[in-house]
Order: structure tokens, then sequence, then C-alpha cells
């Protein structure tokens, strides 16, 4: 079992998918992979982001399952074109740890708009 990873940012979210295959692919034919599925789903995908549309596609179209595991590959995915490429693996913990259960987004609001307002 291989497994790979697609990864995206913006300025204020980043976010991970991990997924596994039977077959190893290097670098650059998982970059071709993600690339072509990337193309497969423009901007139609009805996943939450563009990383979950791209696995969904991989799962369907090559066998891909999405996993929690080592990494072989990763690919950063961007919306712009040309952006999108082959990043470095870091060395990830094998057990998971308490931050690894939770995804932490930062949301500004105006403090009218917020559903709690301090009496301050």
């Amino acid at each position: 079992m291989y497994f790979y990873e697609l990864h995206e940012a913006d300025d204020e979210i980043f976010a991970n998918i991990y997924l596994a295959h039977d077959s190893e692919y290097d670098e650059q034919e998982f970059l071709e992979l993600v690339l072509e599925s990337r193309a497969s789903i423009g901007k139609s995908f009805e996943q939450d982001s563009l990383i979950e549309g791209i696995a969904a596609e991989l799962e369907r179209k090559h066998g891909f399952v999405q996993v929690e595991a080592n990494i072989r590959a990763a690919i950063r995915v961007s919306a712009e074109e040309g952006e999108t490429a082959v990043t470095a693996v870091d060395e990830r913990a094998v057990t998971p740890t308490e931050e690894d259960d939770f995804r932490t987004m930062l949301v500004e609001v105006e403090p009218e708009d917020r559903p709690y307002r301090d009496s301050n």
C-alpha cells in the first residue's frame, strides 16, 4: 500500500487529504493524475473543497482510497492554472495527537453581527 497527500491553502485555511493506492506512483505520475482529475471536475465539484473533489475523482477513476497514514507524495492544489505542484513531504507522527482531532477556522465578524454580543 502506498500513501499520497493532497493539500490546499489560502490566506486563512489549510486543509489536506491522505490517499492510499495499491500501485506506486512517483511524484510526476501522481501530479499528472491530480491535474487530470482537476481538469475533469473543473469548477463544478460537489464537495466542500477542491481537494475533496479531486480526491473523489481519483477514487472514482483510479481506485484511490482516503486514509490517514504515512505519505508518499504531496501535491499543493491551487485553483489558479499552473500553480498545482509537488511539495516536500514532511515527517509525520504515526500516532495521532489530540490536535489532529479537529480543524480550526478564523472568522472575522463585525461586532453587530455576533450571535452572542458582549455586554461591554
